[in-house]
């Protein structure tokens, strides 16, 4: 992660005080002042690269597009392989084929006989023969380096050709005099020009000027785990002795790890402390109006939507503001507790608004929302950038006046001239569609609201802990009465013809079904024309009962397709994974999901989740193109295994890693440069609960461990992190 420009000294010219952020509690009395700046200790490690021995300008370049910049960044640039190296006594040892490091004596030199031709060297000692073959050689430079009658120490790849050893362009050519090279020789990541030779070099000139730091770890978990000190750390890291310390379980690794888990929840918990310190508004509901929601339920909450709603209410009613997070799987009643927490807030006197990421899903909250609201006698009323004129102008009068109880609306809500008369509580529905610019927008429509951010994609926990660290979580792991179980099957597309006719015997007796197109690639307009295409093929075979739905229509013909679906004027929604979240029609019993290969587990248990809402036997049907990949074959099986979104979740995580489980691009997770999320969350639950502790114990990190803990932090440039987090 490139950082800010630096000085001479490494310093950067205006560094952040992380007092100002958390880091110092002025209200804590402390022994000393901590330093406010970078340490000077740390200054050698932020200095530019290009200041390493080896490192020019091209070489610079290529580093930095593997976002190293400076010798600090090094350090944590652990190799990804190794090469192990036999030391032979002499070439009668040899057992090719094998990487081994000999000594010899050059014979003689046999130019290229002809245009394409190697150059090769032959050499010996008293046991046997090796021929070293270069391509494209340089006639002086190899003369100088491979000069006849000189002995030479080289090492490289031994193989047989003809039945005669050889050794094609060797690693290392070495006088007797140079230290060998090792046993076990780390390989690192490279780009652009970038030699291993060049990388090696720099890396060990950064460890040169890594300063021993005071320990930051508590000495009974570093006993406990037999790791070694932070600088120990970082030198065995880069000096493996064998496969087995590459492994995220070798301890030198393991303690790396655990320094980033521990700087990354020491900033979540610090956010978490400022943000309850922020003096928020108490919002005391009666629950006169959430007891006539409930009465209108055609069955009681469960005991996870119930939990939810009173962690929620007492969050509330408390003076500091609420920053929760309400996760829950697909039908597991999200909608319900955020509507029993926008009564409370009515109940209050305040308003409530729940934003949605796109206009059907904001239009689909009105409709699962309205008859709970008029139960309630609540005013309710919709806000999407298709609202224009007098009417726009009418709602946003009433809304100003406190005539408006709960809004909903999309990205429309940011827009200037939407003022509230008391808002209370602000519920962002898949909360990874917005911003934290955008939430720090809402937030200040309000005086001082509370957050509540729901989503529907479960999040294994060791994510959810290093996304969502700083809020509180509300999970619900239970589904309500009347949810249907899906049968999942999965089928080649060579039977299409075969799915088809099933499909019309089934719209014959009245079902209504989704088919999804295939995800080609992330782009709207390839994944519209493959939707476009089979629109227009089932359109020939079903006549006027499909609808086509896609993201780049016109939010009125959008509007238009979903309700004639949902009202039973068509049977057939072709769709592309617009329908992923939110899309509600009971009636709807059956899922086709085409090139379901193409999608993550995740996605898929998503768009299958648009089933199973009422009270007929529903079904998914998954159409995988042969020949299937091993990883193609494992997703479909464990979505015919499972319907549990958590189990799902993490067998997601476990296949495809943290970034594309989310979404790299939004998913607001940490870049750990050794920390591996999916293998070592049972780490980070112990980084998280180490942070919180200390931070109990010592506020003002002042102590002897809080001022090591200061060091890592810059370090590891968490000052950054602090000041962007503290906007959400």
């Amino acid at each position: 992660m490139a950082g800010p420009a630096t000085g001479a000294d490494g310093q950067k010219p205006e560094a952040a005080d992380l007092g100002a952020t958390g880091l110092h509690d002025p209200a804590a009395a402390a022994p000393r002042p901590p330093p406010k700046g970078r340490p000077p200790i740390l200054f050698p490690l932020f200095a530019g690269a290009d200041t390493l021995p080896g490192v020019g300008p091209k070489a610079a370049e290529a580093l930095e597009s593997l976002a190293i910049t400076r010798p600090r960044d090094l350090l944590f640039h652990l190799p990804a392989a190794g090469i192990a190296r036999r030391h032979v006594a002499k070439l009668s040892d040899l057992r090719p084929p094998e990487i081994a490091t000999v000594t010899v004596r050059v014979v003689r030199h046999h130019p290229p006989s002809g245009r394409g031709r190697p150059w090769r060297v032959l050499c010996s000692d008293d046991s046997g023969d090796l021929t070293l073959v270069f391509f494209h050689a340089r006639q002086p430079w190899i003369e100088s380096q491979l000069p006849v009658g000189a002995t030479r120490v080289v090492s490289g790849k031994a193989e047989l050709f003809d039945g005669l050893a050889q050794m094609v362009h060797p690693d290392h050519i070495l006088t007797p005099s140079d230290p060998l090279p090792p046993e076990f020789e780390p390989v690192y990541p490279l780009a652009g020009s970038l030699t291993q030779r060049t990388v090696s070099r720099a890396v060990g000139a950064a460890i040169e000027r890594a300063p021993p730091l005071p320990e930051w770890i508590e000495p009974s978990l570093l006993a406990q785990r037999l790791w070694p000190g932070w600088l120990e750390a970082v030198r065995a890291a880069h000096e493996p002795e064998g496969m087995d310390q590459l492994s995220a379980r070798a301890p030198a690794r393991e303690r790396l790890a655990y320094d980033e888990l521990l700087a990354h929840q020491m900033t979540l918990a610090l956010v978490r402390r400022d943000r309850r310190r922020s003096a928020g508004r108490v919002t005391q509901g009666d629950g006169r109006l959430r007891e006539r929601m409930l009465a209108a339920l055609p069955w009681p909450p469960t005991g996870a939507q119930t939990r939810a709603v009173a962690e929620i209410t007492a969050d509330m009613a408390s003076p500091q503001r609420m920053n929760r997070l309400l996760q829950g799987d697909v039908g597991s009643g999200k909608t319900l507790v955020a509507a029993l927490a926008l009564a409370a807030a009515a109940e209050a006197g305040g308003q409530g608004v729940l934003m949605a990421p796109t206009e059907i899903l904001a239009r689909q909250h009105l409709a699962g929302l309205q008859p709970l609201a008029e139960a309630a006698g609540l005013r309710i009323a919709v806000l999407t950038g298709r609202d224009k004129g007098e009417a726009r102008e009418t709602l946003l009068a009433d809304l100003a006046a406190g005539r408006i109880d709960l809004l909903i609306g999309t990205h429309a809500v940011f827009q200037p001239g939407v003022e509230f008369a008391d808002l209370r509580l602000a519920v962002i529905d898949e909360q990874h569609r917005f911003g934290v610019a955008q939430r720090l927008e809402l937030a200040q429509k309000g005086l001082r609201p509370d957050m509540l951010v729901m989503t529907a994609t479960p999040i294994p926990r060791s994510l959810a802990l290093a996304q969502f660290g700083d809020m509180d979580l509300s999970v619900l792991d239970e589904k309500p009465p009347g949810r249907q179980p899906i049968t999942t099957t999965a089928l080649p597309d060579s039977r299409m013809e075969q799915v088809v006719a099933r499909l019309d015997a089934a719209l014959a007796q009245g079902a209504r079904a989704y088919w999804v197109c295939p995800l080609v690639e992330e782009s709207e307009s390839v994944d519209l024309t493959a939707a476009e295409e089979r629109f227009r093929q089932l359109r020939a075979s079903f006549g006027e009962r499909v609808r086509l739905v896609h993201g780049q229509m016109p939010p009125d013909a959008r509007d238009a397709a979903m309700a004639d679906f949902a009202q039973g004027r068509a049977q057939l929604l072709v769709a592309t994974t617009v329908i992923e979240v939110g899309v509600n029609v009971p009636e709807a019993t059956i899922m086709v999901i085409e090139r379901a290969e193409s999608f993550g587990l995740a996605q898929l248990h998503q768009l299958r989740g648009r089933v199973g809402r009422g009270s007929g036997a529903s079904s998914c049907l998954l159409l995988y193109h042969e020949p299937l990949s091993d990883s193609g074959r494992r997703r479909l099986q464990i979505l015919r295994e499972t319907e549990d979104g958590f189990r799902i979740a993490e067998e997601d995580l476990m296949m495809r890693g943290a970034g594309d489980v989310i979404g790299t691009a939004q998913s607001g997770l940490p870049r750990f440069r050794v920390a591996d999320l999916e293998r070592q969350s049972e780490l980070l639950a112990l980084a998280r609960q180490d942070a919180r502790l200390l931070l109990e114990q010592d506020p003002a990190l002042a102590s002897k461990r809080g001022l090591a803990i200061r060091n890592l932090m810059w370090l590891l440039e968490q000052d950054r992190a602090i000041a962007l987090m503290a906007a959400g």
